[in-house]
């Protein structure tokens, strides 16, 4: 979550032109396994109640589009690879941009500058 001011300004600066959603997936260092220092207290989550409890978390810090969850069979995050975090823009039901893996991979100025690429 260290990136979350810049997405939500990618967010912001490009809502005239995309519309942004969230996808909450399983937590990815949960307090009960493999967490780190200073995460949030989020257990794994042993049913869906618990998912969309720490979606909630997310939501608290204003996200500026929908946030859903993720099923409990983890399709979502299956589909897209994107656990522990992952981007994409879909285009006419085409992923046109499958950003790198979070930590490491999870560039969101590269949403930026395809969302620019767009305008100009």
């Amino acid at each position: 979550m260290k990136k979350l001011d810049m997405v939500k300004k990618i967010m912001s600066d490009f809502s005239y032109i995309a519309d942004f959603v969230v996808v909450y997936v399983e937590e990815a260092h949960p307090t009960d396994g493999w967490s780190l220092p200073g995460n949030y207290d989020i257990s794994q989550h042993g049913n869906l109640h618990d998912r969309l409890a720490a979606a909630h978390v997310l939501a608290d810090k204003d996200i500026p589009c929908p946030l859903v969850a993720d099923a409990m069979d983890n399709r979502a995050a299956t589909f897209y690879a994107s656990v522990p975090d992952r981007y994409c823009i879909i285009q006419d039901g085409v992923v046109v941009l499958l950003g790198g893996l979070g930590p490491f991979g999870y560039r969101p100025e590269e949403v930026r500058d395809w969302l620019t690429k767009l305008t100009m």
